[in-house]
C-alpha cells in the first residue's frame, strides 16, 4: 500500500485561522443551545491550537 501524500499550499496557521473564522460565523448564527456550545468548544480548541503553533514555530531572526 502506498500513502497518499500531498503538499499543503497554505500554512498551518492560515488553515487554523480559516477554520476558526468559519466556526465563529456558524456559532454566531446558531441559536443558544447544545449546537452553539459545541461550536464554541471547537472554536476554543482551534484558538488553542493556533496559540501553540505560534509558540512552537521558530522564526528566523
Amino acid at each position: 500500500m502506498q500513502r497518499r501524500r500531498f503538499k499543503q499550499t497554505t500554512s498551518l496557521q492560515e488553515r487554523i485561522a480559516e477554520f476558526s473564522e468559519k466556526v465563529r460565523k456558524q456559532a454566531d448564527a446558531a441559536p443558544d443551545g447544545r449546537e452553539k456550545e459545541e461550536l464554541l468548544k471547537r472554536l476554543r480548541c482551534a484558538d488553542t491550537a493556533a496559540n501553540l503553533e505560534r509558540q512552537l514555530t521558530i522564526e528566523p531572526s
